[in-house]
């Protein structure tokens, strides 16, 4: 079975390669899974050939999930890791798959769902920061021992910066970064579950959820949306959309419609370049 790896991703290379070479498996990135969901062009392909795909990068929820399972026939896993963690800490086994989940922690591997504020072990199904302990776990960074302190707790647990729970039977599920997090009167969001339900809306071709700010510059959920070709939407009818699917405070409160959503090369959403120009 051959291996493929691109510099960045490039759609119909992408596409034209699991044709050409009969790929098995491909690991994509949640961005990626939304335009084989949703993007005409993958109609030109015979993909018959590719059984799973391996998502990784940023959590995926299990609408878009379901929606590639659902055009490509494939199987979905879901992996996390790090760098520092060399780089896999969950993996979604075979035999057992739940939808938007990560699955359960690798072999020989801890993990502690930590409070932000207190660092005090939180319970089941309640969202926290990801540590994780195990021999795949870095020393250290190189020549800088600040960020190493400021990372590697002193019993050794990785603070991976990215939240999340663990549900009654141990599967792990990736929430979205903390540093990410948009917080409205009082509430903590995360773009990543926005997203998933903008992606929902059969005229959205992809989506990005950022920090708005109104005129007191309180922050608060803004959305940037690359509608399909063809067709037309509103802001209204997109904020009623998400409205009807999310708690009163994670509503969208701006929209603003765009070209394109800048993606790095492994294809995650580049936030960080939507939040200076939006």
């Amino acid at each position: 079975q051959p291996q493929v790896i691109f510099p960045k991703f490039d759609l119909p290379a992408f596409l034209h390669a699991l044709q050409e070479y009969k790929i098995e498996k491909a690991h994509i990135a949640p961005p990626i899974a939304a335009v084989l969901a949703k993007h005409p062009v993958v109609d030109n392909y015979d993909l018959s050939a590719t059984k799973y795909l391996i998502s990784g990068a940023a959590p995926m929820g299990a609408a878009l999930e379901n929606a590639v399972k659902a055009r490509l026939g494939v199987k979905v896993k879901q992996a996390y890791g790090m760098t520092e963690a060399s780089p896999a800490v969950n993996y979604s086994r075979d035999d057992h798959e739940v939808p938007s989940s990560s699955g359960h922690i690798v072999p020989n591997t801890e993990l502690r769902v930590v409070c932000p504020s207190s660092q005090n072990d939180l319970s089941p199904n309640e969202v926290g920061e990801l540590w994780y302990r195990g021999p795949q776990v870095m020393l250290g960074y190189l020549n800088n021992d600040e960020a190493t302190e400021n990372t590697i707790s002193p019993c050794g647990f990785l603070k991976t910066g990215d939240l999340g729970y663990v549900d009654d039977l141990g599967n792990v599920y990736v929430v979205d970064r903390l540093k990410e997090l948009i917080k409205y009167k009082g509430h903590q969001i995360a773009p990543a579950e926005l997203e998933d339900v903008l992606m929902k809306h059969p005229k959205v071709m992809d989506a990005a959820c950022i920090r708005g700010y109104n005129e007191d510059r309180e922050e608060l959920p803004k959305a940037c949306v690359v509608v399909k070709a063809g067709e037309v939407l509103s802001a209204e009818e997109l904020m009623e959309f998400v409205a009807a699917q999310v708690a009163p405070y994670k509503k969208i409160r701006q929209v603003v419609f765009v070209e394109t959503i800048p993606k790095n090369s492994a294809g995650k959403i580049l936030r960080r370049e939507l939040q200076a120009v939006h």
